[in-house]
């Protein structure tokens, strides 16, 4: 535990530190706290009585971006986007931490990730991903019902291709129960805090049956009530104006030949609080839906898994602070209504507004297993405007390479 204490210590000395240009702490420093914890009594996982689990991953990335609006290159030299890159590298560094008890647990997840380049990169660019505390209410011979309260991104306990991209700060309520012949019944869901000054709150919840029949066949039904609070600002309120809801359908089944495990899913998602608007010319654009499949999982060294997907998404079905699919590239960040996501800035005309809809478009993606610690992780997105009515028009294409040690 001791060793714990001095690798959080260090990471918060670096993250608070004034970026001065120096490569890191001294060696005087590093060595002065070590001897202030060596004055602290440490108080051991044993003592506690819990399990702990420390892992983390290096990350190198690169992302080569090509992205035009209206024909105008976006990115790099001479794009219209300034301070942009078409080829951008980054260095990240993810640190987690799991404790658990028999009845209780908590998970940090504390990421660093910079953009690489002696001129230009960045040094304290510092983000809690997740941060949350739980414990089972009910441990019955069939079913459980657990409660947590903490942050997480929607995707981390929602399935979607394209949506589920914002953070959940407020409490989840699970409930799992196995059934002998349908399958695994759950729900998931509870309330998260939109915007504290407002007194704004959100609601998302994910009903799920998964191996129905025992057959490999699974069903989930979810949606976010995002519109929950009016204000004077028009605009704002289109802003939240969505309760995208979705279903999910899939299939999971190893073919013999292969002897890997494959998914093949597909989705339809509706937000009927779309209405007709000056950006979206006067349309009513509600309706999303993607479709795919994968093959392999990574579990040890020289593993694989593949994936592809189609994704076609109108531009009112998912807000534009909450998209998790390919998207529009949007290196601007102009929001749907607005300037700025979330409602945010001037509002916006007739051919302005792009946010994360009216695309449709592919993504791939490969992974390899090299070492039983190194992944190689390689990415293909493209896509071009849904309704090439409602400008601006567009087209963006990523490829994505990554090299990731976990530990």
């Amino acid at each position: 535990m001791k060793y714990i204490t001095l690798l959080l210590a260090l990471i918060t000395t670096y993250a608070f530190a004034i970026d001065d240009g120096s490569p890191g702490l001294e060696q005087r420093d590093i060595e002065a706290l070590r001897d202030w914890i060596n004055t602290k009594r440490q108080v051991t996982v044993k003592e506690r009585g819990g399990n702990l689990s420390i892992s983390g991953e290096v990350r190198a990335e690169l992302q080569s971006t090509n992205e035009k609006k209206n024909g105008i290159k976006q990115r790099g030299s001479g794009g219209q986007v300034k301070h942009t890159a078409m080829r951008a590298w980054d260095v990240e560094v993810n640190l987690m931490l799991d404790y658990r008890t028999d009845r209780t647990w908590a998970t940090i997840k504390i990421e660093f990730d910079n953009d690489a380049g002696t001129v230009g990169g960045t040094f304290s660019k510092l983000s809690v991903e997740r941060a949350f505390l739980g414990g089972r209410i009910v441990n019955a011979d069939t079913f459980t019902m657990d409660l947590e309260i903490g942050r997480r991104f929607l995707s981390y306990t929602f399935d979607s291709r394209i949506m589920y991209g914002s953070f959940m700060d407020g409490v989840l309520y699970k409930y799992d129960q196995a059934f002998d012949v349908a399958g695994d019944f759950y729900f998931h869901g509870g309330p998260f805090l939109v915007n504290e000054s407002l007194d704004q709150y959100a609601y998302v919840g994910e009903f799920g049956l998964l191996n129905v029949g025992r057959t490999g066949l699974y069903t989930k039904l979810s949606a976010v009530y995002w519109d929950t609070k009016h204000t004077h600002n028009k605009a704002r309120n289109n802003a939240f104006r969505f309760i995208p809801i979705q279903w999910v359908w899939g299939y999971k089944f190893v073919p013999k030949p292969m002897n890997k495990i494959v998914t093949i899913y597909g989705a339809a998602l509706y937000n009927p609080r779309a209405h007709g608007t000056v950006v979206s010319n006067g349309k009513r654009k509600a309706w999303a839906w993607y479709t795919g499949f994968s093959i392999g999982e990574l579990r040890k060294q020289w593993d694989w898994s593949f994936d592809i997907n189609y994704q076609w998404v109108q531009l009112q079905a998912i807000p534009d602070f909450d998209g998790g699919g390919i998207g529009r590239g949007n290196s601007a960040k102009d929001g749907l209504y607005t300037r700025r996501t979330k409602g945010e800035g001037a509002a916006l005309k007739a051919g302005e507004g792009v946010g994360a809809g009216n695309y449709k478009g592919v993504s791939i993606e490969l992974l390899y297993l090299l070492t039983s610690n190194i992944t190689i992780y390689q990415a293909w997105r493209q896509s071009v405007n849904q309704d090439s009515s409602i400008k601006p028009t567009f087209s963006y294409k990523q490829y994505e390479f990554e090299i990731i040690y976990g530990f």
